[in-house]
């Protein structure tokens, strides 16, 4: 029988459209235990703290549109904007880190000032 793995890529893709359609057992199923994840608006170690961080995205996220991904053997970057309700599309570089086919470490960097001003309505 032949067994086949994800590149990081895949995973990557994968995550995206796991988060975007709220399928957290996908998600959880590509995150290592140890996920270390630090973004414009927090960060998060473990896992189930990673879950939570995006499931509280999820509830003001519209869409994901991807522009670009670029990776290697361990890394990708993902560029795309991210769209959330009442808010102007954030351009968004994303840098995941994949060991053993699960995702060890999340970067994420944008401009927040349009979805905190939604926030703060």
């Amino acid at each position: 029988m032949k067994t086949t793995t994800m590149t990081p890529a895949e995973i990557s893709e994968k995550y995206f459209t796991a988060w975007q359609t709220g399928d957290f057992d996908t998600l959880r199923g590509l995150l290592a235990d140890d996920v270390d994840f630090a973004g414009t608006l927090g960060t998060a170690s473990g896992a189930e703290e990673c879950l939570a961080g995006l499931r509280g995205m999820s509830r003001i996220l519209e869409k994901i549109e991807v522009h670009a991904r670029v990776a290697d053997d361990t890394d990708v970057i993902t560029w795309f904007d991210l769209h959330t309700a009442g808010a102007p599309p954030a351009p968004t570089a994303n840098w995941t880190h994949v060991e053993n086919g699960r995702i060890t470490r999340i970067r994420v960097t944008f401009d927040p000032r349009g979805i905190l001003a939604t926030l703060d309505r």
